[in-house]
C-alpha cells in the first residue's frame, strides 16, 4: 500500500486505438483526482508519451518495478507491453487487442492479490481481445473465472440501477437459460451488492417480464406465469422484497422504476437499452457479486472518434468514484458486522 489512506485504483488501459487512453488521459491530467485516489495505470510509457503529445495533455507519471510502492500524487504505471506500439486510431487489429489482453490480465492479477484496491476497465473490443487464455464475451465473465466467483452484470446510475440475469448470449440462447435457480441466483447477488455496496438495509427489486405484456394471460407465452411468478413468490416467502413481473416497454418510460431500489431485467437489451438511453455519459457497469470492486464506463471502444480529442470522459471519471465508493461502503459493512453485538434479554443482578 502507499504511504497514505488513498485507495488504490487500477485502470486497465482498454484498446489502444479506441477512447480508451484518451479518456483516462483526460481524467488523470486534472490533479483534482490525484487528491482522490492513487492511480496504479497497466500501460507502457511510451504508448502514453504518444497519446499524450497527440492531445496535447501532461501526466505527472512514474513507471513502478517490481514490488515497488505506488507513490500518492502521481500516475503509477505498469509496463505490459512486449514490444512498441505504434496507435492506428480507430483501426481494429489483433495487435491492440493483444494490448488491451495484457494489461487487463495484468490489472486482474494485481486486484486478486489485492495490491490495487478496485479496478476501472477501460473499453475492450470483445473481438480483437480474444486468443488462447481469453475465451469470454467480455469482462464480466472473465472476471467471475479468474477471481472465482458468481457475478453480475449491473449498470448503476445515480436515478436508476439495472441488473441482467442472463447479459452476453444470443437471444436465441435466452428463453433456454431460464430458469428458477438463475433467477434466484441473479437476485441474491443484487440483493447482497444493493445492501453491503450501496448501505441499502431492505432492497426493493422489481422483475421484467420474460414475455411481452407479461404474456398477456397466455396469449403471448406462459413463462411468466409458468417461471417467473413462482421464482418471485419463493423469494418473498424469505422476506425479501421483490415485485412483478413487468411489461418492460411501460415500466421505464410511465417512471415506475423510481418506485424501486434496483431493476432485474431478463436479457441485456431489455435492460441496457433503457438504461442508456436514461442514463448515458453518467452510467457504469459493475461487476457485482465478486469479492473484488470492478467498474468499467457504460460505452464501448469508439472506434468512430478515436483520436479525435472529442471523447467525454464523464463516465470513466463516475466509474471511478463509483468503484471508490463501493469499495468505502464494503470497508463500512464489514466494520459494523464485525462490531455488533447481538442482542439478548436484560439480567438483573441478584441482591
Amino acid at each position: 500500500m502507499s504511504n497514505k489512506s488513498l485507495p488504490l485504483v487500477g485502470l486497465s488501459c482498454g484498446d489502444p486505438n479506441g477512447i480508451g487512453i484518451e479518456i483516462i488521459l483526460k481524467t488523470l491530467s486534472d490533479k483534482r483526482n490525484l487528491k482522490l485516489f492513487t492511480p496504479v495505470l497497466f500501460c507502457n510509457e511510451q504508448l502514453l508519451t504518444d497519446q499524450m503529445k497527440h492531445f496535447d495533455l501532461e501526466l505527472d507519471f512514474i513507471k513502478l518495478k517490481n514490488k515497488s510502492i505506488p507513490v500518492n500524487g502521481k500516475v503509477n504505471v505498469v509496463d505490459v507491453l512486449e514490444k512498441p506500439f505504434k496507435t492506428n486510431f480507430g483501426e481494429q487489429c489483433s495487435e491492440s487487442g493483444n494490448i488491451s489482453y495484457l494489461s487487463l490480465k495484468e490489472a486482474v492479477y494485481w486486484l486478486s492479490k489485492s495490491k490495487i484496491d478496485v479496478l476501472v476497465t477501460a473499453p475492450i473490443n470483445k473481438n480483437n481481445i480474444q486468443n488462447e487464455n481469453f475465451d469470454f464475451p467480455g469482462h464480466t465473465d472473465y472476471l467471475a473465472k479468474i477471481l472465482e466467483g458468481e457475478s453480475l452484470m449491473f449498470m448503476i446510475s445515480d436515478g436508476l440501477k439495472v441488473g441482467l440475469i442472463t447479459d452476453h448470449i444470443p437471444i436465441k440462447n435466452i428463453h433456454s437459460s431460464i430458469n428458477k435457480e438463475l433467477i434466484m441466483l441473479k437476485h441474491s447477488i443484487l440483493k447482497n451488492s444493493l445492501i453491503k455496496d450501496f448501505k441499502i438495509q431492505k432492497p426493493k427489486i422489481a422483475f421484467l417480464s420474460i414475455d411481452p405484456h407479461v404474456g398477456d394471460g397466455g396469449i403471448i407465452g406462459n413463462d411468466d406465469k409458468d417461471i417467473l411468478k413462482p421464482s418471485l413468490i419463493e423469494i418473498s416467502k424469505t422476506g425479501d422484497l421483490v415485485f412483478g413481473p413487468f411489461s418492460s416497454d411501460s415500466f421505464f418510460g410511465s417512471g415506475s422504476y423510481k418506485k424501486y431500489d434496483a431493476v432485474l431485467a431478463i436479457y441485456h437489451d431489455q435492460g441496457l437499452i433503457p438504461f442508456k438511453t436514461l442514463s448515458f455519459g453518467e452510467g457504469v457497469n459493475y461487476t457485482a457479486g465478486l469479492d473484488k470492486i470492478r467498474t468499467s464506463p457504460d460505452h464501448g471502444t469508439g472506434y468512430d472518434i478515436a483520436g479525435k480529442g472529442i471523447a467525454d470522459s464523464s463516465s470513466f471519471k463516475k466509474a471511478i468514484y463509483s468503484a471508490i465508493d463501493i469499495f468505502n461502503s464494503r470497508k463500512l459493512y464489514e466494520k459494523l458486522k464485525t462490531n455488533s453485538q447481538p442482542i439478548s434479554g436484560s439480567k438483573r443482578s441478584s441482591k
